[in-house]
Protein backbone atom coordinates (compact mmCIF):
# COMPACT_ATOMS: atom_id res chain seq x y z
CA UNK A 1 0.00 0.00 0.00
CA UNK A 2 1.34 3.40 -0.99
CA UNK A 3 1.23 5.83 1.81
CA UNK A 4 0.10 9.50 0.52
CA UNK A 5 1.58 12.32 1.04
CA UNK A 6 0.47 16.00 2.02
CA UNK A 7 0.12 17.19 -1.65
CA UNK A 8 -2.61 14.33 -2.10
CA UNK A 9 -5.65 16.11 -4.44
CA UNK A 10 -8.90 15.14 -4.77
CA UNK A 11 -8.02 12.58 -7.59
CA UNK A 12 -6.00 10.47 -5.13
CA UNK A 13 -2.55 11.22 -6.77
CA UNK A 14 0.45 11.37 -4.87
CA UNK A 15 2.29 15.22 -4.83
CA UNK A 16 6.41 14.39 -4.26
CA UNK A 17 6.97 16.77 -1.50
CA UNK A 18 9.96 19.26 -2.56
CA UNK A 19 13.28 18.51 -0.77
CA UNK A 20 14.45 20.62 1.79
CA UNK A 21 17.42 22.06 -0.75
CA UNK A 22 14.30 23.00 -3.06
CA UNK A 23 12.44 24.71 -0.47
CA UNK A 24 15.55 26.56 0.76
CA UNK A 25 15.98 27.62 -3.11
CA UNK A 26 12.37 28.77 -3.61
CA UNK A 27 12.97 30.95 -0.01
CA UNK A 28 15.90 32.66 -1.83
CA UNK A 29 14.53 33.22 -4.88
CA UNK A 30 11.59 34.53 -3.85
CA UNK A 31 8.03 33.26 -4.61
CA UNK A 32 7.32 32.56 -8.39
CA UNK A 33 11.13 31.69 -9.43
CA UNK A 34 12.02 29.13 -11.49
CA UNK A 35 12.90 26.53 -9.34
CA UNK A 36 13.66 23.84 -11.86
CA UNK A 37 16.79 22.14 -11.64
CA UNK A 38 17.84 22.81 -15.70
CA UNK A 39 17.74 25.87 -17.52
CA UNK A 40 14.61 25.85 -20.33
CA UNK A 41 15.61 25.47 -23.73
CA UNK A 42 14.63 29.51 -24.20
CA UNK A 43 17.03 30.08 -21.17
CA UNK A 44 20.19 27.99 -22.53
CA UNK A 45 20.26 29.78 -26.48
CA UNK A 46 20.71 32.93 -24.79
CA UNK A 47 23.00 32.21 -22.42
CA UNK A 48 25.01 30.52 -25.64
CA UNK A 49 24.06 33.20 -27.95
CA UNK A 50 26.01 35.67 -25.28
CA UNK A 51 28.86 33.36 -24.87
CA UNK A 52 29.35 33.67 -28.71
CA UNK A 53 29.20 37.69 -28.59
CA UNK A 54 31.74 37.72 -26.04
CA UNK A 55 33.94 35.05 -27.59
CA UNK A 56 34.23 37.31 -31.13
CA UNK A 57 34.20 40.53 -29.05
CA UNK A 58 37.55 39.29 -27.33
CA UNK A 59 39.24 37.85 -30.70
CA UNK A 60 38.47 41.12 -32.40
CA UNK A 61 39.94 43.47 -29.62
CA UNK A 62 43.46 42.24 -30.80
CA UNK A 63 42.67 43.41 -34.47
CA UNK A 64 41.11 46.73 -33.68
CA UNK A 65 44.17 47.47 -30.75
CA UNK A 66 46.44 46.57 -34.16
CA UNK A 67 44.95 48.68 -36.60
CA UNK A 68 47.13 51.88 -36.79
CA UNK A 69 46.21 55.49 -36.96
CA UNK A 70 47.33 57.02 -40.38
CA UNK A 71 48.28 60.75 -40.29
CA UNK A 72 47.17 63.05 -43.14
CA UNK A 73 48.88 63.59 -46.45
CA UNK A 74 49.93 67.59 -45.59
CA UNK A 75 52.31 67.67 -48.24
CA UNK A 76 55.68 66.11 -49.76
CA UNK A 77 56.72 66.41 -46.18
CA UNK A 78 55.11 65.02 -43.59
CA UNK A 79 57.03 66.11 -40.27
CA UNK A 80 55.05 64.35 -37.85
CA UNK A 81 57.89 63.80 -35.62
CA UNK A 82 59.45 67.40 -35.64
CA UNK A 83 62.81 66.42 -37.02
CA UNK A 84 63.23 69.24 -39.92
CA UNK A 85 63.70 72.66 -39.61
CA UNK A 86 61.16 74.96 -42.13
CA UNK A 87 63.74 75.62 -43.97
CA UNK A 88 64.86 71.94 -44.63
CA UNK A 89 61.90 70.80 -44.98
CA UNK A 90 61.09 73.53 -47.95
CA UNK A 91 64.18 72.42 -49.55
CA UNK A 92 63.30 69.19 -49.16
CA UNK A 93 59.93 69.90 -50.48
CA UNK A 94 60.94 71.87 -53.39
CA UNK A 95 63.16 69.39 -54.73
CA UNK A 96 60.54 66.69 -54.48
CA UNK A 97 58.06 68.86 -56.71
CA UNK A 98 60.68 70.00 -58.97
CA UNK A 99 60.61 65.91 -59.74
CA UNK A 100 57.08 64.98 -59.65
CA UNK A 101 56.84 67.94 -62.18
CA UNK A 102 59.19 66.39 -64.55
CA UNK A 103 58.83 62.67 -64.41
CA UNK A 104 55.32 62.51 -62.69
CA UNK A 105 56.83 59.86 -59.86
CA UNK A 106 55.53 60.74 -56.60
CA UNK A 107 58.00 60.96 -53.57
CA UNK A 108 57.41 61.65 -50.21
CA UNK A 109 58.73 61.59 -46.84
CA UNK A 110 57.53 60.84 -43.42
CA UNK A 111 59.06 60.99 -40.06
CA UNK A 112 56.30 59.74 -37.59
CA UNK A 113 55.88 59.57 -33.53
CA UNK A 114 55.39 55.91 -33.29
CA UNK A 115 55.31 53.27 -35.36
CA UNK A 116 51.87 52.28 -33.11
CA UNK A 117 53.69 48.91 -31.85
CA UNK A 118 53.27 47.40 -35.23
CA UNK A 119 56.76 47.03 -37.83
CA UNK A 120 57.74 49.57 -39.92
CA UNK A 121 57.36 47.37 -42.89
CA UNK A 122 53.56 47.01 -42.25
CA UNK A 123 53.16 50.78 -40.86
CA UNK A 124 55.05 51.98 -44.37
CA UNK A 125 52.83 49.98 -46.87
CA UNK A 126 49.54 50.49 -45.04
CA UNK A 127 50.55 54.15 -44.81
CA UNK A 128 51.59 54.27 -48.98
CA UNK A 129 48.04 52.47 -50.06
CA UNK A 130 46.24 54.67 -47.38
CA UNK A 131 47.93 57.62 -49.14
CA UNK A 132 47.54 55.98 -52.86
CA UNK A 133 51.39 57.60 -54.10
CA UNK A 134 51.76 57.51 -57.46
CA UNK A 135 50.18 57.33 -60.50
CA UNK A 136 46.68 54.77 -60.72
CA UNK A 137 48.57 53.63 -63.88
CA UNK A 138 52.00 53.85 -63.18
CA UNK A 139 52.38 52.97 -59.42
CA UNK A 140 55.02 55.25 -59.67
CA UNK A 141 55.32 56.23 -55.89
CA UNK A 142 58.05 55.92 -53.20
CA UNK A 143 57.88 56.73 -49.41
CA UNK A 144 60.54 57.42 -47.35
CA UNK A 145 59.48 57.03 -43.86
CA UNK A 146 61.56 57.64 -40.22
CA UNK A 147 60.66 56.17 -37.19
CA UNK A 148 62.97 58.04 -34.56
CA UNK A 149 61.54 56.35 -31.47
CA UNK A 150 62.44 53.12 -32.88
CA UNK A 151 65.60 54.14 -34.40
CA UNK A 152 63.77 52.27 -37.18
CA UNK A 153 64.19 53.94 -41.49
CA UNK A 154 62.21 52.43 -44.93
CA UNK A 155 62.06 53.02 -48.50
CA UNK A 156 58.76 51.78 -49.35
CA UNK A 157 58.44 51.37 -53.52
CA UNK A 158 55.72 51.51 -55.34
CA UNK A 159 55.29 48.65 -57.97
CA UNK A 160 55.82 50.33 -60.98
CA UNK A 161 59.31 51.60 -59.73
CA UNK A 162 60.84 48.52 -58.90
CA UNK A 163 62.84 47.88 -61.51
CA UNK A 164 64.74 51.30 -61.26
CA UNK A 165 65.18 51.33 -57.38
CA UNK A 166 65.92 48.10 -55.99
CA UNK A 167 65.27 46.44 -53.00
CA UNK A 168 69.70 46.17 -52.88
CA UNK A 169 69.47 49.88 -53.85
CA UNK A 170 67.42 50.76 -51.37
CA UNK A 171 69.66 49.02 -48.74
CA UNK A 172 72.04 50.85 -50.06
CA UNK A 173 70.92 54.42 -49.91
CA UNK A 174 69.89 53.12 -46.01
CA UNK A 175 73.06 52.12 -44.68
CA UNK A 176 75.46 54.24 -46.46
CA UNK A 177 73.29 58.12 -46.82
CA UNK A 178 71.17 57.66 -43.96
CA UNK A 179 71.89 56.27 -41.45
CA UNK A 180 75.44 57.45 -40.61
CA UNK A 181 73.47 60.67 -40.25
CA UNK A 182 71.17 59.30 -37.90
CA UNK A 183 73.84 58.07 -35.73
CA UNK A 184 75.43 61.29 -35.34
CA UNK A 185 71.91 63.22 -34.72
CA UNK A 186 71.87 64.85 -37.97
CA UNK A 187 68.44 64.10 -39.06
CA UNK A 188 67.81 66.46 -41.36
CA UNK A 189 71.33 65.88 -43.41
CA UNK A 190 70.29 62.13 -43.33
CA UNK A 191 67.04 62.73 -45.07
CA UNK A 192 68.05 65.48 -47.36
CA UNK A 193 70.90 62.63 -48.37
CA UNK A 194 68.41 60.14 -48.97
CA UNK A 195 66.21 62.18 -51.31
CA UNK A 196 68.54 63.26 -53.42
CA UNK A 197 69.58 59.53 -54.01
CA UNK A 198 66.58 58.18 -54.53
CA UNK A 199 66.21 61.22 -56.78
CA UNK A 200 69.37 60.23 -58.38
CA UNK A 201 68.44 56.36 -59.05
CA UNK A 202 64.99 56.90 -60.37
CA UNK A 203 66.49 60.10 -63.01
CA UNK A 204 68.52 57.87 -64.65
CA UNK A 205 72.04 58.15 -63.12
CA UNK A 206 72.49 55.28 -60.96
CA UNK A 207 76.09 54.04 -61.88
CA UNK A 208 77.52 55.06 -58.69
CA UNK A 209 75.00 53.38 -56.47
CA UNK A 210 74.89 50.43 -58.88
CA UNK A 211 78.47 49.75 -57.97
CA UNK A 212 78.01 50.24 -54.53
CA UNK A 213 75.28 47.86 -53.88
CA UNK A 214 77.50 45.59 -56.21
CA UNK A 215 80.23 46.14 -53.03
CA UNK A 216 77.60 44.93 -50.67
CA UNK A 217 76.31 41.59 -52.82
CA UNK A 218 80.39 40.89 -53.13
CA UNK A 219 80.47 41.11 -49.38
CA UNK A 220 77.26 39.51 -48.62
CA UNK A 221 78.89 36.41 -50.95
CA UNK A 222 81.67 35.97 -49.32
CA UNK A 223 79.70 35.12 -46.35
CA UNK A 224 77.31 32.89 -47.89
CA UNK A 225 80.46 31.12 -49.22
CA UNK A 226 81.44 30.46 -45.96
CA UNK A 227 78.32 28.96 -44.67
CA UNK A 228 78.16 26.99 -47.60
CA UNK A 229 81.69 25.64 -46.81
CA UNK A 230 80.61 24.81 -43.19
CA UNK A 231 77.72 22.94 -44.16
CA UNK A 232 79.07 21.09 -46.72
CA UNK A 233 81.65 19.87 -44.39
CA UNK A 234 78.86 18.96 -41.96
CA UNK A 235 77.20 16.91 -44.83
CA UNK A 236 80.62 14.99 -45.33
CA UNK A 237 81.13 14.21 -41.38
CA UNK A 238 77.46 12.56 -41.31
CA UNK A 239 78.20 10.52 -44.44
CA UNK A 240 81.44 9.24 -42.76
CA UNK A 241 79.77 8.44 -39.82
CA UNK A 242 76.45 6.83 -41.58
CA UNK A 243 78.66 4.63 -43.48
CA UNK A 244 81.04 3.61 -40.53
CA UNK A 245 77.60 2.65 -38.92
CA UNK A 246 77.07 0.28 -41.81
CA UNK A 247 80.19 -1.17 -41.35
CA UNK A 248 80.01 -1.90 -38.05
CA UNK A 249 76.60 -3.52 -38.55
CA UNK A 250 77.66 -6.10 -41.20
CA UNK A 251 80.27 -9.26 -40.67
CA UNK A 252 79.19 -12.28 -38.87
CA UNK A 253 77.98 -13.45 -35.39
CA UNK A 254 78.87 -16.71 -33.79
CA UNK A 255 75.85 -17.86 -31.47
CA UNK A 256 76.63 -20.99 -28.95
CA UNK A 257 74.13 -23.88 -28.35
CA UNK A 258 73.19 -25.70 -25.48
CA UNK A 259 75.63 -28.22 -25.83
CA UNK A 260 78.26 -26.11 -26.04
CA UNK A 261 79.15 -25.73 -29.92
CA UNK A 262 79.72 -22.17 -31.67
CA UNK A 263 77.89 -22.23 -34.75
CA UNK A 264 78.70 -18.50 -37.30
CA UNK A 265 75.57 -17.16 -38.48
CA UNK A 266 75.26 -14.15 -40.88
CA UNK A 267 74.50 -10.75 -39.30
CA UNK A 268 70.98 -9.79 -39.76
CA UNK A 269 70.70 -6.16 -40.05
CA UNK A 270 67.88 -4.01 -40.92
CA UNK A 271 67.22 -0.05 -41.01
CA UNK A 272 65.47 2.58 -42.60
CA UNK A 273 65.91 5.54 -43.92
CA UNK A 274 64.14 8.41 -44.64
CA UNK A 275 64.34 12.01 -45.02
CA UNK A 276 62.42 15.29 -45.56
CA UNK A 277 62.93 18.26 -46.56
CA UNK A 278 60.66 21.43 -47.06
CA UNK A 279 60.77 25.13 -47.95
CA UNK A 280 58.71 28.31 -48.72
CA UNK A 281 59.22 31.12 -50.18
CA UNK A 282 56.05 33.89 -49.06
CA UNK A 283 56.20 37.28 -51.46
CA UNK A 284 53.95 39.79 -51.34
CA UNK A 285 51.80 41.69 -53.93
CA UNK A 286 50.34 44.60 -54.08
CA UNK A 287 47.02 46.07 -54.97
CA UNK A 288 45.68 49.01 -57.20
CA UNK A 289 43.43 51.29 -55.46
CA UNK A 290 41.49 53.73 -57.24
CA UNK A 291 41.42 57.24 -56.65
CA UNK A 292 43.23 60.37 -57.91
CA UNK A 293 43.08 63.89 -58.68
CA UNK A 294 44.94 67.23 -60.06
CA UNK A 295 46.37 68.30 -56.43
CA UNK A 296 48.65 66.76 -54.59
CA UNK A 297 46.78 63.67 -52.51
CA UNK A 298 48.31 60.75 -54.52
CA UNK A 299 47.25 59.44 -57.92
CA UNK A 300 45.43 56.08 -56.88
CA UNK A 301 48.94 54.28 -56.79
CA UNK A 302 49.95 51.35 -54.59
CA UNK A 303 52.99 49.23 -53.24
CA UNK A 304 54.20 45.95 -54.26
CA UNK A 305 55.76 45.95 -50.93
CA UNK A 306 59.35 46.55 -52.44
CA UNK A 307 62.23 48.37 -50.77
CA UNK A 308 64.11 48.10 -47.74
CA UNK A 309 64.49 49.13 -44.28
CA UNK A 310 67.43 49.79 -41.90
CA UNK A 311 68.09 51.28 -38.67
CA UNK A 312 70.38 52.97 -36.47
Amino acid sequence: MWERGRGEGRTGNVVAEPSPLLRLGQRLKGPGADTSPCPSPYRRGVLRCVSALFLLLICALPALAAEPSYPALTGRVVDGANLLAPDAKQRIEDKLKAHEDKTSDQVVVATLPSLQDITIEDFANGLFRHWQLGQKAKNNGVLLIVAPKERKVRIEVGYGLEGALTDALSKVIITTAIAPKFKTGDFAGGIEAGVDAILTILAGDAEEWQRRAEVRSDESTLGEDIAVVIGMILIFLFIVSFLRGLSQQGGTRRHRLRNGRWVTLPQTTSWSTGSSSGSGWSGGGGGWSSGGGDSFSGGGGSSGGGGASGDW
